[in-house]
């Protein structure tokens, strides 16, 4: 299914459907999550042509098939599942395979239903493979949450 066809232009979306576009739309892309003790990062990386054009500019994102946004939320699961979403100090940093890096800048994004995570951009290119670290501080842990994965990158 192609997400152009998932929402219609005609029909208006609200900013907080970015962060549920972004972390249920499971045949758009894989949700993607670890568990640090009572805290999940949930973490995703799409190319940000896939955004629609209202939303992006809601957000202040640049659409582009060679840029990708990254999304982070941060779950306190201690109060049981789905958890709340919690504010964390989010660092994220992108290496490519020859070696080249990239910190990608994140934002929080708060929304007034209680939405929290945190975005941010980088550009890219076809077959570009990233191998991502993001660092999380959350109040009161003695240590950072720290997880890495990869992401190969197709554009048009």
């Amino acid at each position: 299914m192609k997400f152009r066809n998932f929402v219609s232009a005609a029909i208006p979306i609200p900013l907080p459907a970015i962060a549920l576009l972004m972390l249920c739309c499971s045949s758009l892309w894989a949700q993607q999550s670890q568990d640090f003790g009572h805290y999940r990062v949930h973490y995703n990386v799409i190319n940000s042509d896939l955004i629609p054009a209202q939303v992006a500019q809601g957000y202040g994102i640049k659409r582009s098939s060679s840029r990708a946004l990254v999304n982070i939320t941060v779950m306190n699961l201690s109060a049981g599942e789905p958890g709340q979403a919690i504010a964390a100090g989010v660092a994220t940093e992108a290496v490519n395979l020859t070696g080249q890096r990239r910190v990608v800048e994140m934002r929080e994004i708060s929304e007034p239903d209680g939405g929290l995570y945190y975005i941010g951009e980088l550009p890219i290119h076809n077959l570009d493979n990233y191998n991502f670290l993001v660092t999380v501080n959350v109040a009161g842990e003695a240590r950072p949450f720290e997880l890495q994965f990869r992401q190969e990158f197709y554009t048009e």
